[in-house]
């Protein structure tokens, strides 16, 4: 927010609006993830922000508005920028995913804290039809996105050309997510550990046969 002068000579506050809506959005998102959508009240939000009441209503209706566009413009970046963007820099989708699943933070407090997107869709898939649509769609976005890499790693001759892409994206999410589960509901950093070795293990099976020689050749452990 900028200083602007009012008619009266008072001084007031201009407004940076996509400024403001971020922070709110921001905020909602650390907020949601630490507490749970139902749990998080917007003057907790408010509070984290310093933005007024009336500027939140500004941008958004309700509570769900905030989260419907949480969901939309930061948990799918969050998933963009984890799952997707090192596809633009890499040849090989299996070893890009192999190092996205190793980057996987291992701190005790964010083992504790779970998935952004697997906690809203665990608590609000049920309860609200629009969360649900929303959340979905992050999640096909996310599938489409590493079948697309794995195709492309079919054509190039370095993915096995007998896997069905889509299914197996899908799979490869269903098996990590479980395992985000699993870690979260025993508070316990070693089951994580276990979820990426058969993850990885997993991940360098789907290697064409020609790639799975080169590897042993090479050393990969």
């Amino acid at each position: 927010m900028f200083v602007r002068k009012h008619s009266k000579g008072r001084k007031g506050r201009s407004r940076d609006p996509e400024r403001t809506r971020k922070l709110l959005l921001q905020a909602a998102f650390r907020e949601i993830h630490k507490s749970g959508f139902e749990s998080t009240g917007l003057d907790t939000i408010l509070a984290a922000t310093g933005v007024t009441k009336g500027a939140l209503y500004h941008h958004f209706r309700s509570k769900k508005a905030v989260g419907y566009a949480m969901v939309e413009e930061v948990v799918a970046k969050v998933m963009v920028d984890k799952w997707l963007r090192p596809f633009r820099s890499s040849a090989d989708p299996i070893d890009t995913l192999i190092g996205i699943v190793k980057a996987t933070p291992l701190r005790l407090e964010e083992v504790r804290s779970g998935c952004p997107w697997n906690n809203l869709a665990q608590e609000m898939s049920q309860r609200d039809e629009l969360f649900r649509k929303h959340l979905a769609k992050v999640l096909h976005d996310w599938q489409e996105g590493i079948a697309t890499a794995l195709r492309r790693g079919q054509a190039e001759g370095t993915v096995r050309r007998d896997l069905d892409a889509r299914e197996t994206a899908s799979f490869l999410i269903a098996m990590y997510e479980g395992y985000v589960t699993l870690a979260k509901n025993a508070q316990d950093v070693n089951v994580w550990k276990v979820g990426i070795r058969n993850i990885v293990g997993w991940l360098r099976s789907l290697r064409a046969p020609n790639e799975i020689e080169a590897g042993m050749d090479s050393g990969e452990s």
